[in-house]
């Protein structure tokens, strides 16, 4: 089943800005092509500081934040190439369920205000037909099989 998933990756900031950039694509590249997700948003935040000291012995991060949309079973894919992955060295990936309830109830608004829309113009049409003797009222039509 498609869901919603947001992850976030921290790339050691001894690394030059041009291979922390390249491993931010890598991962976007990864996403799309392994485990065939869509890319809704790529944020690039570059460098901040930890809130501590990793055991690395660093002390900020470049960061990364991608939401995308995939398949739940092929997830577990991108934690395992986080794990071989030796310039990432914090990650965390998680189901976004508020932007999946937001969408579906879009999506239910939409098809209310298209029935709606339906059936608007449809009455109308129906009306006009039967003012211009194209089609007979339901009500005639009864009227003549029970006189017959």
């Amino acid at each position: 089943m498609i869901r919603i998933y947001e992850t976030m990756f921290i790339v050691s900031p001894r690394l030059d800005e041009e291979s922390r950039n390249a491993t931010a694509e890598k991962v976007r590249d990864y996403i799309v092509e392994r485990v065939d997700g869509t890319i809704e948003k790529f944020d690039r935040w570059g460098i901040r500081k930890l809130a501590y000291r990793v055991t690395k012995g660093f002390a900020e991060g470049d960061y990364t934040v991608i939401q995308f949309k995939a398949d739940s079973e092929k997830v577990d894919i991108l934690e395992k190439f986080y794990g071989v992955t030796p310039d990432v060295f914090r990650w965390q990936t998680f189901r976004r369920e508020d932007l999946e309830k937001a969408e579906k109830k879009a999506l239910l608004k939409k098809e209310a205000i298209e029935e709606e829309t339906e059936v608007e113009v449809s009455e109308p049409l129906i009306e006009a037909s039967e003012a211009a003797g194209v089609i007979e009222p339901v009500e005639a039509k009864e009227t003549k099989e029970m006189e017959e």
